[in-house]
């Protein structure tokens, strides 16, 4: 007992010098990493004073270069001068980026944007009426003292800014090196304490080994323990002595096996496993002579797998042990089967996926450049009917091409959607009249929906045009006539259901089945359904996208499909969408006016294709658009820093060449001027707007290729809108309204 008493006793002592040693490392560690805090942010003053200097050297530039030019008239001297007038605006973008911790700097920034704006046209003016050869009228604007003026309210402000900074760096240094002191005296103290502890340690912990003993009890309370670990584990354990008999065993064992409870005692020998674990028509594991004799690698673990009657796929390994046994390993890999299966789909969808974004935006720039054109020139030809037919069968063409890549992208999962809340209700019986024109007499629709359905959250446009793909399919199926039925409910998928279906969520889902009485398909067919290009159709009557767009669509949109056919019998396709639980939108039907809406705004057009710059800047001008443009974003930031004035409209491709892209693009244009409405076009999104398959909140985006009525009421739109928030780098901006085309 007393021995008991002096081992506790030492562990205490040891267990409050380790706690002791502890709380000193751990102060240690917080005065380390506060230093190394202190050091990044004067760095970042660095970076800040740095930028803030060159900031009033490219003004100084800019001035220097308008004097040479104003006194000399030589074209040299206009280099330095644009270069340093475009160096200023990014400049001033990223001190934004610099002291967004700042709120007083961030507040200077602003105060000095109209100030620099201002010197910078008073600039140009002098440059524009010495180039003009009025050197006299350039020599008034400069004795107006306007510029000196502006150039003394700017210069203030940087110096206001740089003394701020300079105060906020000495402070983080003088505060660095207090920490720096503190973290020298605590590693100092640290390591004394630290000798003192591991010497006093060493002699504590010799003390207890040495009185140290195991009893009987410790021994079965070890046996215990084990036996609640291995009864613990998902898997079935065997373990088999030296004589290859059973010794010890888990319940698992039992159940993955399905093992006799006869078969289950001390001294079974391994060879009734083996036969017990044989399948019918393959040979079994192996014999209990060859794990004796160790035909098959021995030292080395073996693994087979095995189906259950039940189709519970096993995974057993046999593990050999250093004294002759081996231990008898059973998993259920029933589970990453399904796994794999859904893995192998995700990388299926990937690699598609990834094939169609390339192929994707290339040729949808192509037939913008085609579909644009058409629609310029036939806005031009009014009396020659002959030509507008040859010009709608071209432009039917170039929107079928399109309407392909569209397909491709759904079944990719790559469109970008715009959920919310839909009325089934409310919105399906709008589209049974669509439906009964389409598909003809011989085919009856038929409409039954569930008293109380839930709304469901999808992108209404994609659904519509889902149901409409698979009524057509339908209607394909009953070549001589049938019943096409429409049916709406609400369905629970539960646990059980998502156990069979790796891929779905348990939850509430609301429920459009489309039914058929045509000549179904068999179990082959239902397999490859899905797959993009497959088609029982004959050569001609189908691409074999309509039900890949389907699958994508709903899949993108976080739900399910499920298709029940069988030859003779007729179809059932049912998709599950997730049950909205925000506010359902009214369901506004309007009709478009005939006269496009024509605007007076100034737009600036970024656009890295040519032949689509062109013929999206012809149509902009043709509706009476003041249009500027520019091939990458780095262009786009020096025409407007030029016309920052004058811009209500940024109309960007979201994939740009060079270090600036769209999205970013956006923001700067924004940090200058809030209230810049931003239009995005693209004939594949990336994810800089585009996240889980969704804009963003508060983007707009036109999708390529365009008719110049999309273009027209697009622009009209975004121009016209409300101020709303807008992301900018993780942060939400407001907005300010802007002008009206």
């Amino acid at each position: 007992m007393t021995r008991y008493l002096v081992t506790r006793a030492n562990f205490l002592v040891l267990g409050v010098l380790v706690v002791i040693l502890a709380l000193v490392g751990a102060v240690t560690w917080e005065r380390l990493n506060a230093s190394r805090e202190a050091r990044q942010w004067s760095q970042h003053s660095y970076r800040v004073l740095a930028t803030t200097k060159d900031l009033a050297i490219a003004l100084r530039d800019a001035e220097r270069g308008q004097r040479g030019y104003l006194l000399t008239a030589r074209d040299e001297y206009l280099g330095p001068y644009h270069a340093a007038r475009d160096r200023i605006g990014l400049l001033q973008g990223e001190l934004l980026k610099l002291t967004a911790d700042n709120p007083a700097q961030q507040e200077r920034i602003r105060a000095l944007a109209p100030i620099l704006q201002h010197k910078l046209e008073e600039l140009a003016q002098t440059v524009q009426a010495r180039r003009d050869g009025g050197f006299e009228t350039a020599l008034r604007i400069v004795n107006t003292d306007t510029g000196r003026n502006d150039m003394r309210e700017a210069e203030t402000a940087i110096t206001g800014m740089l003394a701020d900074e300079q105060r906020l760096l000495d402070e983080r240094l003088a505060q660095n090196d207090a920490r720096a002191g503190w973290v020298r005296w605590l590693v100092i103290a640290g390591s004394v304490l630290a000798i003192l502890t591991l010497l006093w340690a060493a002699r504590l912990l010799n003390q207890a080994w040495s009185r140290s003993y195991r009893t009987e009890a410790e021994q079965r309370a070890l046996a215990l323990r084990l036996r609640t670990t291995l009864d613990s584990l998902s898997q079935g354990v065997g373990v088999f002595g030296p004589d290859r008999k059973l010794a010890n065993w888990n319940e698992c064992f039992q159940v993955l096996l399905d093992l006799p409870k006869a078969m289950l005692r001390p001294g079974t020998a391994y060879g009734a496993f083996v036969e017990h674990t044989a399948e019918p028509g393959r040979p079994a594991l192996e014999t209990e002579d060859q794990v004796r004799h160790g035909s098959r690698n021995p030292g080395e673990a073996v693994t087979y797998e095995r189906e259950r009657a039940d189709g519970h796929h096993l995974e057993i390994r046999r593990t050999p042990m250093p004294d002759g046994g081996f231990v008898l390993t059973v998993s259920d890999m029933t589970k990453r089967a399904q796994a794999e299966g859904v893995l192998r789909e995700a990388q299926k969808m990937q690699a598609i996926g990834q094939l169609t974004g390339g192929v994707a935006h290339d040729f949808n720039n192509l037939l913008q450049v085609i579909l644009g054109n058409l629609e310029f020139v036939r806005a031009k030809l009014d009396g020659d009917a002959r030509m507008q037919q040859r010009i709608e069968r071209a432009a039917w063409a170039a929107q079928r091409g399109a309407t392909l890549t569209g397909q491709l992208l759904a079944f990719a999962r790559k469109q970008p959607l715009a959920p919310a809340p839909i009325d089934l209700a409310a919105t399906m019986p709008d589209l049974i009249p669509l439906l009964r024109r389409t598909l003809g007499e011989p085919i009856e629709v038929r409409y039954v929906e569930t008293v109380g359905l839930w709304p469901a959250m999808a992108d209404a446009a994609q659904l519509e045009s889902a149901v409409l793909n698979l009524a057509l399919n339908a209607r394909d199926a009953m070549p001589g006539g049938g019943r096409l039925t429409i049916e709406l409910g609400n369905k629970v998928l539960d646990e059980a259901y998502a156990k069979t279906h790796a891929e779905v969520v348990p939850g509430d889902y609301a429920m459009v089945a489309v039914s058929d009485t045509g000549h179904g398909m068999t179990p082959e067919v239902v397999k490859r359904v899905f797959e993009p290009f497959f088609t029982t159709k004959p050569d001609g009557k189908g691409t074999g996208l309509g039900l890949a767009m389907v699958f994508g669509f709903v899949k993108q949109s976080g739900g399910h499909v499920k298709i029940y056919s069988e030859p003779g019998e007729g179809t059932t396709v049912k998709l599950y969408l997730p049950r909205a639980m925000g506010t359902v939108a009214a369901n506004a039907r309007t009709s478009a006016p005939v006269e496009l809406p024509r605007g007076s705004a100034t737009v600036l057009v970024v656009e890295d294709e040519p032949a689509v710059r062109e013929i999206a800047c012809a149509i902009l001008a043709d509706l009476g658009y003041r249009v500027l443009q520019a091939p990458d974003g780095e262009e786009a930031l020096r025409v407007f820093g030029a016309n920052a004035a004058s811009v209500d409209l940024l109309l960007t491709d979201v994939i740009l060449p060079g270090k600036v892209r769209g999205r970013e693009l956006a923001e700067r244009v924004r940090a200058l001027r809030p209230e810049v409405r931003v239009l995005f076009m693209s004939g594949y999104t990336e994810n800089s707007i585009v996240h889980h398959g969704r804009l963003d909140e508060g983007v707009q985006l036109i999708g390529k290729p365009f008719k110049r009525e999309q273009l027209a009421r697009k622009v009209a739109e975004a121009v016209r809108a409300p101020a709303v928030p807008a992301v900018e780098g993780g942060n939400v901006v407001a907005l300010r309204p802007g002008r009206e085309a």
